[in-house]
């Protein structure tokens, strides 16, 4: 019986073919320019939702304007008492991090060049990143200064190519035009196309298809889904759940008894994701909330409510790289009256603790035991776009404006 034709992609001359031959013995090389870079897959022109992250982004800004760095390890951030923002390949070779404080990260790799962030030049070229891609599709939705989501259902009939063949190619033209390399994630869903894209970086292009996707996502942690932080990873390991394995064996019941989360949690470590790709637009805020399943007027129990709620706030920051100039809480009462109060930050931030020692002082001039609230929510407003600088510190970047 002859095996299913398997489609591949040359990245370098964009060539596509179907081979029957059996995986094992397809040719390294591609077949018409000799190039190695080869991408194959069976879901390889079917699959339409694309994560793009930007490699080494700030550092590569900084080599690509200064050639003569090309080869050497370069740290961007602070001086002695900062923290580090980004770091080259060559840097993390030798343990060099994000967040990393300043002293540390020249310990480990003492020759490095370190260069103080030009935010506006990396904004600038995250736009000019950004409008090869809208090439493509509308459906473009930035989630950090240097990565995007990008829905192409439909392009191939727009463009002439498969969603895979238009990403090799907008990968080339960043290359060749902006002098920047991307890794691409190519998936049925937004959940996996991000899983994608952290497996072959540098310059990278994977794909996980809807048919591997329970046994690729199996032996990952729990934290690689999106909303679950330290305190939710904690409480699962508490459970004896730590990889994506475990949650994908509960049963119905056992994924209840997680909680109101429990039942998404299990259905994302298989793989499902049901969220949209929405075009770009300025996000004015972002919150999260929950409905008790009893109104509750006890302020200790009001306010340990609000540590998972914070602590996913802050998550979703940080997914988007955008800091908290405020935050708001959200009270809804018995019968269905809306309080909301706000305070302002004195320094934009996504750490959890900040978040919700704010939430927690507005919740005390609110909460006095007499009024009994069934909807609490937190949320930040207004949103700065950021970089993280160490500590939950976050510096803001200058106001983009739209293309």
């Amino acid at each position: 019986m002859t095996a299913a034709p398997l489609p591949g992609l040359c990245r370098d001359c964009l060539a596509t073919y179907r081979s029957s031959r059996r995986e094992a013995s397809l040719p390294s090389a591609c077949p018409g320019c000799g190039g190695l870079r080869i991408v194959r897959h069976r879901e390889l022109f079917r699959l339409p939702i694309a994560h793009i992250d930007c490699d080494a982004f700030f550092a590569s800004v900084e080599k690509r304007d200064r050639p003569e760095l090309a080869e050497q390890p370069v740290i961007v951030g602070g001086g002695a008492r900062g923290v580090v923002a980004a770091a080259c390949y060559v840097a993390r070779l030798s343990g060099v991090r994000s967040a990393m404080p300043m002293f540390q990260a020249l310990a480990r790799c003492p020759d490095a060049v370190v260069i103080r962030p030009d935010f506006a030049k990396y904004s600038a070229t995250a736009r000019a990143i950004r409008a090869h891609m809208r090439k493509l599709t509308p459906l473009v939705q930035p989630l950090s200064i240097d990565e995007a989501v990008l829905d192409l259902t439909g392009a191939e009939a727009r463009h002439g190519a498969p969603p895979a063949v238009l990403l090799a190619g907008l990968a080339r033209e960043v290359e060749s035009e902006l002098g920047l390399t991307v890794s691409i994630g190519l998936a049925p869903n937004r959940l996996l196309a991000k899983l994608a894209a952290g497996q072959d970086k540098p310059r990278g292009f994977a794909v996980i298809g809807a048919a591997e996707a329970a046994a690729a996502l199996a032996p990952l942690p729990v934290r690689v889904l999106p909303g679950v932080g330290p305190v939710t990873e904690r409480r699962l390991a508490a459970r004896g759940i730590t990889r994506l394995a475990d949650l994908q064996s509960l049963a119905p019941a056992a994924a209840r008894s997680l909680g109101r989360e429990g039942p998404s949690l299990v259905r994302r470590a298989a793989g499902e994701d049901d969220r949209k790709v929405t075009a770009d637009q300025e996000m004015r805020s972002i919150s999260t909330e929950r409905t008790f399943e009893h109104d509750l007027a006890d302020p200790e129990i009001l306010a340990r409510s609000l540590g998972s709620l914070t602590e996913r706030l802050a998550e979703r920051l940080q997914d988007r790289h955008l800091a908290a100039a405020g935050v708001v809480l959200k009270l809804r009462t018995a019968d269905f009256s809306t309080r909301s109060r706000h305070l302002s930050l004195p320094v934009p931030t996504a750490a959890p603790e900040r978040l919700l020692s704010a939430a927690t002082a507005l919740l005390a001039r609110e909460a006095d035991g007499r009024t009994a609230f069934r909807l609490i929510g937190v949320g930040a407003e207004p949103l700065k776009e950021a970089v993280a600088i160490g500590a939950g510190v976050l510096a803001a970047l200058p106001t983009e404006t739209p293309a």
